[in-house]
């Protein structure tokens, strides 16, 4: 046998492809299940944005490799997006990197930055592919608590007491996944301000900014941001777009370069048909978020009365493609979906996936439509 890298060993199959394969096991068995666990967009993308992919096909040269930073074009409307919608200005010519979906720039970042036993700051709870990438390259994971007692927020007071000498990165993630919540502008600029002191690369994964929230920001509004700071964005969520794979990376163009020479020797380049559908859309008007959110608030509002009748507790006050909620004292996580699944035929995620402070908590997800989520309903009736 041959013997498989000792990074493997650092990581387990991603949790929503072990768990998907039993779900779809039970689908084949007949079981109706109901799948509300998973963040993928059920709505479509805008019609023109797949015409512009069908009508680039015959473009010339559109079917050859493409730049590894991206045509010109989609660089360009990714800086202008930004304008639009955050108030601040990139150079797209070397401070915007477009990306394949933004979870690829979460591995391109580890390993532009991070050494074998290296430290990064990682939130419990967060996504878990900060956690997993952290040890793949071979660096240590530092989990910082957030927790509902600070409004899911890091404890600065306790940042400060950590050795942070070794520290290179700290993800942050707002508006907040699993959770909901947004940070405080305040306690942002402060975050910066330590990431700044401490020379730490802070890193502001921001997918969820036009879902549910009505005051989208970037790290980039806040001082001193530029020196230390990345950010990430991804049109899956706020553009039905999940399946395309389209993200970005925003930086300083030293960052942006440090990262493009990880990011050149792993791909070679987007498809062209894909790039000049994501032009299409992030030139949408605002109304586009308007009218995708009064669905999400549909949605939301049921998946509220599910998790009521369920016995959870949740934050009205928060954003996002989730509801985040507590179930009754005493009761497990993992055992409560298990539960749910076998007896009901619904699936949710439970918290633990995010880390040990989500044990208790259970997430819902807004991608179903409200006849789905009715149907949910009627099971726990």
């Amino acid at each position: 046998m041959i013997e498989v890298s000792k990074r493997l060993n650092t990581v387990d199959e991603y949790y929503f492809s072990k768990k998907l394969k039993e779900v779809s096991s039970l689908i084949s068995k007949g079981k109706p299940v109901i799948n509300l666990g998973i963040g993928s967009p059920d709505l479509t993308p805008m019609p023109n944005i797949i015409e512009a992919l069908k009508n680039s096909l015959a473009d010339f040269g559109a079917h050859k490799y493409q730049s590894y930073q991206g045509i010109n074009e989609l660089r360009e409307a990714m800086a202008t997006f930004y304008k639009n919608k955050y108030d601040v200005y990139f150079n797209p010519k070397n401070e915007i990197l477009p990306l394949m979906g933004s979870k690829e720039g979460i591995m391109h970042i580890s390993m532009a930055y991070l050494n074998e036993n290296d430290s990064v700051l990682i939130p419990n709870p967060g996504y878990p592919t900060y956690s997993s990438v952290t040890k793949l390259v071979g660096a240590k994971p530092i989990y910082y608590d957030l927790n509902p007692q600070n409004n899911w927020q890091p404890d600065l007071n306790e940042l400060y007491k950590l050795d942070l000498s070794n520290v290179k990165v700290m993800w942050i993630n707002y508006p907040n996944m699993p959770t909901g919540v947004s940070c405080d502008k305040k306690f942002l600029q402060k975050l910066i301000n330590l990431a700044n002191e401490k020379d730490i690369l802070l890193v502001n994964d921001n997918p969820y900014s036009f879902i549910l929230n009505n005051n989208p920001l970037s790290i980039f509004n806040f001082d001193g941001s530029k020196e230390n700071c990345l950010e990430l964005n991804s049109l899956s969520k706020s553009f039905n777009m999940a399946g395309w794979r389209v993200g970005m990376l925003i930086g300083s163009s030293n960052h942006i370069q440090n990262v493009l020479k990880i990011k050149s020797n792993m791909d070679s380049g987007m498809f062209y048909g894909i790039q000049k559908g994501a032009i299409e859309a992030l030139n949408l008007p605002n109304d586009w978020f308007t009218e995708i959110n009064k669905i999400y608030k549909i949605r939301r509002g049921l998946i509220w009365e599910l998790a009521s009748k369920l016995g959870c507790s949740f934050d009205q006050n928060s954003s996002g493609l989730f509801v985040w909620a507590k179930l009754p004292n005493g009761i497990k996580s993992e055992k409560f979906i298990d539960g749910l699944l076998h007896e009901k035929n619904i699936f949710v995620t439970p918290g633990t996936v995010f880390g040990s402070n989500g044990e208790g908590y259970i997430r819902f997800s807004l991608c179903a439509n409200k006849n789905i989520i009715n149907e949910a309903i009627e099971r726990i009736k």
